[in-house]
């Protein structure tokens, strides 16, 4: 009986792997591709040159000293998150709840500022405050690692819904400390004394944050790579099955790295508040937890690499703001270039993950006979 099976056109096909610099080269074309695109787009709805429009994007992101270092300033925010989320997310767990953990960390930091602020030495205040936010963070993973090692629920559910916990959480602190009093938020806290706030470090407000969150990248990088507890991370990632064969508990390791996630989500809300805003308020986290998965999935979990998307990802968001004012384009029109771009950048990762295989004239033929 003949075999009428007819091959299809084209199909899938998973690589066993891509060479570094062919797979960066793809993501480098990706770019150029979004912004010619792009530039299409713009000359299509405003008439103005691309190329104008790419410099505005380049002089909102470091046109100016301050500029520079707002953007490195929000692209180290992003980068503690995306290396918060790393472990969890390497272990297939689907931390979705940044948000939360960042939330509680900036309260517990709030608080100490608040209510130990003038009879505390900075130094030992800072101290204090990065451990209350560590632990803020870490319990806040702890509860959603606890019913998924206990009673498999979905993570992914436990941890969004915990973020607007944190959020209405928040809103309870900020109307308790609402200064001043009807305003609906918390001020700057401190703005005289700077009690709880980063001190400058060579001079810049803000190098402190870049010292720190470096730090944090180092170690995750190390922690993930080179140790037992990242061995296992890795192993419980590929299989459940093949873990509990090589005698990993998968709910220890469950438990244990979103205690070490969440801990460092929670930092991340020290540092917002602390080295950054100097108050806290339901935006704190400002979406950040969310684009931070980018950053993770991107980087596949290496926090070298989430130290380069983490720069790019805060140059397309402050870029879009400056062309937005610059020409008077609304705020869809700047988000819209934002998201071509950032669509060609994750569409290039399924060019680096798959091949396309088409349908060899040879094989037409023979399916046809």
């Amino acid at each position: 009986m003949q075999n009428k099976t007819k091959e299809p056109f084209v199909r899938l096909a998973k690589r066993d792997g891509m060479p570094t610099l062919k797979a960066w080269g793809i993501r480098l074309v990706s770019i150029v591709a979004a912004l010619i695109v792009c530039a299409f787009i713009i000359y299509a709805i405003v008439k103005l040159n691309p190329l104008k429009v790419y410099v505005s994007m380049f002089e909102g992101a470091f046109g100016t000293g301050k500029r520079t270092w707002v953007t490195i300033r929000d692209a180290m925010m992003l980068l503690c998150i995306g290396v918060g989320l790393a472990p969890a997310f390497k272990m297939k767990f689907w931390n979705i709840g940044a948000e939360g953990q960042i939330l509680v960390g900036g309260i517990a930091t709030a608080a100490c500022m608040i209510y130990a602020g003038d009879s505390i030495p900075t130094g030992a205040l800072l101290i204090l405050m990065a451990v209350v936010s560590i632990v803020a963070g870490a319990l806040w993973g702890l509860v959603p690692a606890l019913f998924k090692s206990k009673w498999d629920t979905n993570e992914t559910l436990f941890t969004l819904m915990m973020n607007y916990v944190a959020i209405q959480l928040t809103s309870y602190f900020v109307a308790l400390w609402e200064n001043p009093y009807g305003s609906n938020s918390v001020g700057i806290i401190n703005q005289m004394s700077r009690a709880g706030w980063f001190p400058e470090v060579f001079g810049q407000a803000y190098a402190l944050n870049v010292i720190l969150v470096m730090a944090l990248t180092i170690g995750m990088f190390i922690y993930l790579r080179y140790t037992k507890h990242g061995y296992e991370i890795t192993v419980v990632g590929d299989s459940h099955n093949t873990a509990r064969y090589a005698g990993i508990s998968v709910s220890k390791v469950y438990i244990r790295t979103m205690l070490v996630s969440g801990a460092v989500c929670g930092l991340a809300g020290f540092i917002a508040v602390s080295g950054a805003s100097h108050t806290i308020s339901t935006s704190t986290a400002g979406g950040r937890g969310f684009t931070a998965i980018i950053v993770a999935w991107l980087a596949k979990f290496n926090t070298f690499v989430m130290i380069l998307i983490s720069f790019l990802l805060v140059f397309l968001e402050k870029g879009a703001i400056q062309i937005a004012s610059q020409y008077n384009l609304s705020d869809y029109a700047s988000e819209m270039i934002m998201g071509i771009i950032l669509f060609f950048i994750l569409g290039s990762e399924f060019f680096i993950n798959y091949r396309l295989i088409f349908r060899k004239k040879g094989a037409k033929e023979d399916a046809a006979k």
